[in-house]
């Protein structure tokens, strides 16, 4: 648990902050029951991501493929924003919060209220026709695999193995990263590229980074400058009462 030091010198630099940013991984939807991909109890213990999550055999062996999107896209269905998710929430409200870059595709900070979100490995919230690109909604799901009006292969709307991260969503990403003075890292160990070059980018252009992870990992003390211990749906609810304590520093 951490100290109500730590959580104060993150709420102090937070409110002196001028453009806050937050990158966040699998680790903040732990809480909404959302299980990691890679971690224990997985889609991954089950389901070999190089065969069920690779494009090439979405488009080639689509049934296969969607054994394993079915019941990912259950879950995110079902799935809630939790105490983190809001927390975040409430500090756009604030206008202390410019936006996040997430590398999940739950779209809880959305449901959450977040509005200035950057979908880094896209949004499964939206299905797309693999060839006139129109747009369904998860829920209007009906068949599985799902098809078109125009019969075509419909392809949950986020980044599969083997293809690259939507250009808009890392060059947005990486103007915010560049641009911060401050950023939070919540629920990522920040080392799959491309995403993990975010914090760095934001390090180097001379931001405060404050990481929110149950443990350390390969940035603490490198990249991030302090490290606060303990799960984000605990600590980011007492940070933002805390920075309204500070007071708000425009």
């Amino acid at each position: 648990m951490p100290t109500e030091e730590t959580i104060k010198r993150a709420a102090r630099d937070i409110a002196k902050a001028k453009r806050v940013i937050a990158f966040t991984g699998a680790g903040i939807s732990v809480e909404s029951e959302i299980a990691p991909f890679r971690g224990k109890g997985g889609l991954w213990e089950r389901y070999n991501p190089e065969e069920y999550a690779h494009i090439s055999t979405f488009r080639n062996n689509p049934e296969k493929s969607w054994q394993m999107l079915a019941e990912m896209l259950e879950h995110i269905k079902k799935a809630k924003p939790n105490p983190a998710h809001l927390a975040l929430a409430e500090l756009e409200k604030m206008r202390k919060l410019r936006c996040i870059i997430t590398q999940n595709v739950d779209n809880l900070h959305q449901k959450a209220g977040n509005t200035s979100v950057i979908d880094f490995h896209g949004n499964a919230r939206w299905l797309v026709c693999l060839e006139c690109d129109r747009k369904y909604k998860l829920d209007d799901l009906e068949e599985i695999p799902p098809r078109c009006e125009c019969r075509a292969l419909l392809k949950p709307d986020v980044v599969f193995f083997g293809e690259p991260i939507p250009i808009d969503a890392l060059r947005r990403s990486q103007e915010e990263a560049g641009k911060c003075d401050l950023m939070l890292v919540i629920g990522t160990s920040a080392v799959i590229q491309p995403a993990a070059s975010l914090p760095i980018i934001a390090k180097r252009a001379g931001a405060t980074v404050i990481e929110i992870n149950l443990e350390p990992t390969p940035i603490t003390g490198i990249v991030s400058d302090y490290l606060i211990e303990g799960k984000a749906g605990e600590v980011l609810p007492r940070v933002v009462e805390a920075v309204k304590k500070v007071g708000i520093r425009e």
